[in-house]
């Protein structure tokens, strides 16, 4: 497929982190942590090629990955090292090497992402595309409860009329779990989200992201919950 036609998903992945160290590479329920959203992207046939800009080629190797006609592994330039570089300059080298039509980007910390959450996205922005009403799409957390700020202030509701949850206005949660876009539309905004993205609802405990050790915790516990009820399905 010529890189005009072409859909790639950009998976970066780093050899170090601060929160949970080494979690790209850490086993959750058998398997390291990035073959987890690797192994799903490469289920997904309507995507050409996996790119994995990295500086951990070795740790790669170590755990069996090496470069095959879906994937390619970029050695991440030395300016691009380091826990404070913006992902947007990772993302804007990987879009100059490697052309497509389509990038898809997510994180070794998704480990839940569904294949066919995957699809359903790549069909509603290349939907919103053909007709003109989006550029790009992400993923977000539907969340309707009371909010306040530090000073007990209400934000989104009226403690004087209290009225059910689930008649809140809804407000929609970045989770960091899937970006879509055109080399055209990061260029606008030298970013993932361009001037017209869709918002794609994902289910809460598949949004799972890995920041922290609790959250790590609670992956591992909702990974097992999956598993079992995989398992008894077959």
């Amino acid at each position: 497929m010529s890189g005009s036609s072409r859909c790639i998903a950009l998976l970066p992945m780093k050899a170090n982190s601060q929160r949970v160290k080494g979690k790209n590479f850490r086993p959750l329920h058998g398997k390291p942590l990035f073959r987890w959203i690797l192994d799903t992207l490469l289920s997904v046939e309507e995507i050409d090629e996996v790119v994995i800009n990295t500086d951990a080629r070795h740790i790669l190797a170590e755990n069996g990955l090496v470069e095959t006609d879906r994937v390619r592994i970029r050695d991440r330039k030395p300016e691009l090292c380091g826990d404070t570089v913006s992902m947007n300059l990772i993302l804007a080298d990987d879009i100059a090497a490697c052309p497509a039509e389509t990038y898809l980007m997510t994180h070794t910390t998704n480990p839940l992402l569904k294949a066919d959450t995957i699809r359903a996205a790549l069909d509603s922005y290349q939907n919103g595309v053909a007709k003109g009403t989006a550029d790009s799409l992400f993923t977000v957390n539907k969340i309707q409860t009371r909010f306040y700020r530090a000073d007990a202030s209400p934000v989104n509701h009226d403690p004087d009329n209290l009225i059910q949850t689930q008649d809140l206005e809804p407000w929609y949660e970045e989770n960091s779990n899937l970006f879509v876009f055109s080399a055209p539309s990061f260029a606008q905004t030298n970013a993932r989200i361009g001037k017209k993205p869709l918002l794609h609802e994902m289910n809460k405990m598949e949004a799972s992201d890995i920041d922290t050790p609790e959250d790590w915790d609670l992956a591992e516990a909702l990974a097992g919950m999956r598993m079992t009820k995989e398992a008894a399905a077959q």
